[in-house]
């Protein structure tokens, strides 16, 4: 007997397994094809994983309902690229598929781009009235860039009845007008002018795209390095090609984006959590087809459908957003280097403050390292000093000399930057009284004291309560607010420079769409002003006017539990720094330390990344640590921690292997989370290869026994946090 066509499916949902369907007579399915199947009650969207599979005999498939499109959504090297990243993240497959259709796609709706209108202003038509302010402001808007759409109208501020109210008056017209934005005429500038240092990196950089390479390019801050990955993008590039461009923050893209048009024009396409379903579908699109697009964007991004990807640049490859957090926890950076592999294309890896990994591995050969250690121009490195503050009187965490030394930057014109690293106006509210601390009621952390909003925050599980103005426990009005967050910095400096505009950015003041662009707009007109925020500062960003940094707290990552704190310390701290002294000015930064005497630290001063890397990465060869070996969380939250103990209790024995460590079980350095109770197993192996097997063990263990609805375990494979 015959057996009827099989194909075998993969669903977006939490399971490692795949379905097999009957092929009906009137169907031709191919893998990464999007079709429709029945799955219990539902008909759900699947991803044909391949065909001609022969299913268990006595089993009666059910049919593919239909082909969504006659075409594979995922062709066959992105297809690869997620089959492995699910093998590696011991991720279920169905998941890491859909990771990279848009959400229009995953919903099952048609993979069709929905045409946006153009409009054009007419010859004739009725007058406005003298009143109708905002009519005239539209028509004034079509008349200067015709062929405008719908819905860039709508991003400028006006509204769809506005438009259509124009429209009825035969005041504007519909037409087949330009795809290209307003102002964008797709001309693209010559490439940047390089200096004689960025001239002789760039004649380093890899110029076969027809050929795997892996380069990290160790570039000082103010160096240069995004002039450079235009330069290559520019020489080696060819018209009917896709280059991929990652950046680690969304906030850091308008910023990178306006940089790209200027020398791209409309070949520049961006990719970020903040795109409506419309745009990510028409972004898609676009890639799937193989325009020839560069596309700018953030961390799943590497995941989309190229077809004809030459190029991949990893901007800041050092920063931990590239790890997913949640889910699928993916690399961006590392899946970024596997892509270019599998498209054998050239990856470039670019940081001041480069990763101990790609360090590692640039050391050991497999990466080519080129070194930038000029600032571009005249500028020259800041100068870093360690202000000790044990015994120093500190205004809200501001010693003295620091508030002096702004005061001399502002007086000459200059701009200052203060870091603090924690959001908020305060970490904890305590009673003098009777010493008692607010604390999450849900976490085993304290509350976020947010003076502007008179609100006690969670910063882990997002709780929020008002602010008591008295102790909750004795009623002391002796109720205070202990240490310093970017709020009460910013109150602070407010009080000692009341005639300075100070910029606070954090992520409470850059929430609403476009609070960004609109902040950093004042620091680059130039005029005296103190910057104060958290890391979102530290990236990228370049403030030709800011001369001093000062750091408010530099020892959060010392005496840290999780061994990648003093890595993440000094990158961080090298990264505020190159924020300062990036114009003709010399810059200057001051961290406030109480270990002033500490070898990090010291170091730190002499601005010598690459020292400072080998002495840590000598550090991590002692403890037998990443990159010296493989490593892997397995994480278990319930109810209780007897049952996230008792779980991971069970699944150790099954780690046991030579070359292999298994390191608790343990309670996670924040406990209890939204009311779940978490803990850990460590697993550390010699060979990644075995790690691997041991994970896939584990993950088919407890996928065959059926665990207690409230107990979920997850796997985190190259962990950026071992707490």
């Amino acid at each position: 007997m015959t057996r009827p066509p099989t194909a075998r499916i993969a669903l977006n949902r939490p399971l490692r397994r795949l379905f097999d369907y009957r092929i009906p007579d009137h169907l031709s399915v191919y893998p990464g094809q999007r079709v429709k199947v029945p799955f219990g009650r539902q008909v759900l969207t699947g991803l044909v994983v391949e065909t001609g599979v022969n299913p268990p005999d006595g089993i009666t498939l059910k049919p593919i309902t239909a082909a969504l499109e006659p075409w594979p959504a995922l062709p066959e090297t992105t297809f690869r690229l997620l089959s492995w990243a699910s093998d590696y993240y011991q991720h279920p497959l169905g998941e890491c598929l859909f990771t990279a259709l848009p959400p229009a796609l995953r919903r099952g709706r048609p993979s069709e781009q929905k045409q946006d209108e153009h409009w054009r202003a007419a010859s004739t038509g009725a007058a406005l009235p003298a009143n109708a302010h905002r009519q005239k402001a539209l028509l004034a808007a079509i008349q200067s860039a015709p062929g405008i759409t719908s819905g860039e109208l709508v991003k400028a501020g006006f509204n769809r009845p506005q438009i259509k109210g124009l429209a009825d008056k035969e005041l504007i017209c519909r037409t087949e007008g330009n795809p290209q934005s307003p102002g964008d005429t797709g001309q693209a500038a010559p490439g940047p002018t390089l200096s004689g240092a960025q001239q002789t990196a760039a004649e380093d950089l890899p110029t076969d795209t027809n050929r795997f390479s892996a380069t990290l390019l160790y570039g000082i801050t103010g160096s240069g390095k995004t002039e450079l990955y235009l330069h290559y993008l520019k020489q080696q590039l060819q018209p009917d090609q896709q280059a991929l461009v990652l950046v680690p923050e969304i906030n850091l893209t308008p910023q990178t984006l306006a940089r790209f048009r200027k020398y791209f024009g409309s070949r520049i396409v961006a990719w970020h959590s903040a795109l409506n379903d419309g745009e990510r579908l028409a972004t898609w699109l676009r890639i799937r087809n193989g325009d020839p697009v560069i596309l700018i964007g953030t961390r799943s991004a590497v995941l989309l459908p190229f077809t004809h990807l030459r190029s991949i640049i990893v901007d800041e490859e050092h920063d931990s957003s590239y790890k997913q957090g949640e889910g699928f926890r993916y690399s961006g950076r590392d899946v970024a280097v596997y892509r270019a592999h599998l498209n054998q294309c050239p990856v470039i890896l670019g940081s001041a403050t480069p990763s101990l990994e790609s360090w590692y591995n640039a050391q050991q050969g497999k990466y080519h390292l080129i070194r930038l250690e000029q600032r571009a121009g005249n500028a020259s490195p800041p100068e870093l000093a360690l202000l000790d503050i044990r015994s120093r009187p500190l205004e809200a965490g501001l010693a003295r000399p620091t508030l002096n030394a702004i005061r001399d930057a502002l007086a000459r014109g200059e701009q200052a930057l203060v870091f603090v690293n924690r959001r908020g106006f305060a970490p904890v509210m305590m009673c003098f009284d009777c010493g008692h601390m607010e604390e999450c009621p849900r976490c085993d952390t304290r509350l976020t004291y947010h003076r502007r909003d008179r609100a006690m925050r969670c910063h882990h599980c997002d709780f929020q309560m008002a602010a008591s103005p008295t102790c909750p426990k004795c009623r002391s009005d002796n109720f205070k607010p202990v240490g310093q967050g970017t709020e009460r910095t910013e109150d602070t400096l407010a009080d000692q420079f009341p005639d300075t505009p100070i910029v606070r950015v954090d992520r409470d003041s850059t929430q609403r769409k476009g609070s960004i662009q609109a902040l950093l707009a004042k620091v680059n007109s130039g005029e005296p002003c103190i910057l104060v925020g958290t890391q979102m500062l530290a990236k990228g960003h370049d403030f030709p006017n800011v001369t001093l940094a000062a750091v408010v707290n530099a020892d959060g990552g010392l005496f840290s539990v999780d061994f990648r704190a003093p890595e993440q310390m000094v990158q961080t701290l090298l990264q505020v720094s190159g924020r300062a002294g990036r114009g003709d000015k010399p810059g200057k930064v001051l961290i406030q330390t109480c270990h002033s005497d500490h070898p990090l630290l010291k170091a730190l001063c002499q601005g010598n990344y690459p020292l400072l890397a080998d002495q840590l990465l000598a550090e991590r060869q002692t403890g037998e640590l990443p990159p010296f070996r493989a490593m892997a969380i397995l994480r278990a939250e319930a109810d209780t921690m007897q049952a996230s103990l008792q779980l991971l209790d069970t699944i150790k024995p099954m780690t046991a292997s030579k070359g292999s460590e298994t390191w608790g079980p343990l309670p996670a350095m924040i406990a209890r989370k939204a009311n779940r109770h978490r803990a850990q197993l460590i697993l550390c192996s010699d060979s990644r290869r075995q790690l691997n097997r041991i994970l896939a063990h584990v993950c088919q263990y407890l996928d065959q026994n059926k665990l207690p609805a409230s107990t979920k375990w997850i796997v985190d494979v190259d962990p950026q946090e071992t707490g």
